[in-house]
């Protein structure tokens, strides 16, 4: 309800800036001066904050906003126009909450395709966890392996079942640091499995991944998740300073 106010309290105040008395059309309203500029910036960036808002009808809100801001008799009479906001929030909110269900489901059917014809390639490793992993390059013999309470330095780039490349280490051309504890299950399976200098391409199933819940916009609901992964070094237990540093977990970011 907050942000679809603030929206709306945006679009009223570009009406009051923007708009001229007599009712010009918008694209020949002039923007040049700061105030007008600002009011054309607020207006354009309520729009997009509202394109998302399916089944809003913009004639009939720009009405709205033409008859509050011109002290007007609502259309509407004696309804709480407040309380037809909050259903109509609430419609929105039921609507994402269907399509990301489906999108859940339909995730999960593709990854199950997935994993099944990818576990049956050759150099496919498949767990009793459901992990899938494939070595591309070991290293030294006799090279340690870090156990879940160490804190590992790799570079790593994950991607969807597409192709899609979500977080890259090696893009920002550098390698993260992070404690074992602190990432997703999959990975904490794998990384004690490699050592030192080996480099492995990792499938994780959702419940390895992020679930059903996904991270923000780049991982989806129930979505198979692919990492190359290289072992560069290993700090040891207790390093908690580099625990505290930014790349504690691949993806983190988007998942808040």
């Amino acid at each position: 309800m907050k942000k679809l106010g603030i929206v709306l309290a945006g679009t009223v105040l570009v009406a009051a800036c923007g708009q001229q008395d007599g009712g010009e059309d918008a694209a020949k309203v002039e923007i040049k001066t700061d105030d007008q500029k600002a009011s054309y910036a607020l207006g354009y960036r309520s729009a997009e904050q509202m394109s998302a808002m399916e089944g809003l009808d913009t004639e009939a809100m720009i009405a709205g906003i033409r008859d509050g801001h011109t002290g007007t008799d609502s259309r509407l009479g004696d309804e709480d126009l407040n309380q037809l906001i909050q259903d109509f929030q609430m419609r929105l909110v039921e609507k994402r909450q269907a399509k990301q269900e489906q999108e859940a489901e339909d995730n999960l059917k593709k990854g199950e395709q997935f994993l099944a014809e990818n576990g049956k390639r050759d150099g496919v490793t498949t767990t009793d966890s459901g992990l899938q992993y494939e070595v591309l390059k070991s290293g030294e013999e006799g090279a340690p392996s870090p156990t879940v309470e160490d804190t590992v330095t790799v570079h790593y780039e994950g991607s969807t079942t597409d192709g899609e490349v979500f977080d890259s280490s090696i893009e920002r051309d550098q390698p993260a640091t992070f404690g074992l504890a602190h990432i997703i299950p999959g990975w904490q399976e794998a990384l004690p499995m490699m050592k030192v200098g080996d480099k492995w391409k990792l499938y994780l199933p959702a419940e390895l991944g992020y679930g059903k819940q996904g991270a923000g916009g780049d991982i989806g609901p129930n979505e198979v998740l692919i990492f190359e992964v290289e072992l560069l070094g290993i700090q040891g237990q207790g390093d908690d300073a580099a625990d505290d540093q930014a790349a504690e977990e691949p993806a983190a970011d988007d998942a808040e």
